[in-house]
């Protein structure tokens, strides 16, 4: 019987493909204010600033490989019913083959117009300057979604959870809503929850099964139990 499993997946699984976290002591919260270049405020304050930060995040994410996680999940789309949520704005999944995902934070290789709402490709290289292909307002911005703006996709991620067998969350904090709400929504409909991390997170009371280790072995390890 093919499984119906929702996947959420966090900065701790491309963190082994070198990209870095947020939260921890090395990661990019560490370095960088949030109010600075991940909410609206700050890009209206610097918009030079934010466009910069992110220019070298694309950077970065364009050089970075798919590690045997991403490969593992991509594989279990052959057998069984697979929706990838995730939380990370790298293409990693992607470019490992995976097919049914939905990138609630938004993705660097878009770009969007706070005019008209287009979206498009972006360049590797964004200014404040670039005008909208669509409209032609000097309005753009990279698509990712910001603290204070709504997800991407919620609608479809419930309608996933309230379908799912499985639930798995794969290298995230569990600090951040509503993603960090899923595992509570998974429980309640009496899905199977499982956590796998380089330690326990702050919902991990809520799963019924923790898988300790690099995404980089576990993954691939779950996958082939189920697979």
């Amino acid at each position: 019987m093919r499984e119906r499993i929702v996947i959420l997946t966090g900065a701790g699984i491309s963190a082994e493909s070198g990209l870095g976290t947020f939260r921890d002591a090395e990661g990019l919260w560490a370095k960088h204010r949030i109010e600075d270049v991940a909410t609206p405020e700050g890009f209206a304050r610097d918009p030079a600033r934010v466009q910069a930060f992110y220019n070298m995040r694309r950077a970065e994410a364009r050089t970075a490989a798919p590690n045997p996680a991403h490969f593992a999940l991509a594989a279990l789309e052959a057998t069984q019913d697979v929706l990838i949520v995730t939380q990370n704005v790298d293409t990693l999944h992607e470019r490992a083959g995976s097919q049914n995902l939905l990138h609630m934070h938004g993705s660097l290789t878009q770009a969007m117009c706070t005019s008209c709402q287009a979206r498009w490709e972006a360049p590797l290289v964004m200014e404040v300057s670039d005008p909208c292909p669509h409209c032609g307002a000097r309005h753009t911005r990279p698509d990712i979604v910001w603290f204070g703006e709504m997800p991407y996709g919620l609608e479809q991620i419930d309608a996933a959870l309230q379908n799912a067998t499985i639930f798995a969350a794969i290298g995230t904090s569990g600090t951040v809503y509503p993603a960090a709400g899923f595992v509570a929504e998974a429980r309640r409909l009496g899905v199977r929850t499982l956590e796998f991390n380089l330690e326990p997170s702050a919902g991990q009371p809520l799963f019924d099964e923790l898988r300790i280790g690099p995404a980089s072995e576990t993954v691939p390890n779950w996958v082939a139990e189920i697979a």
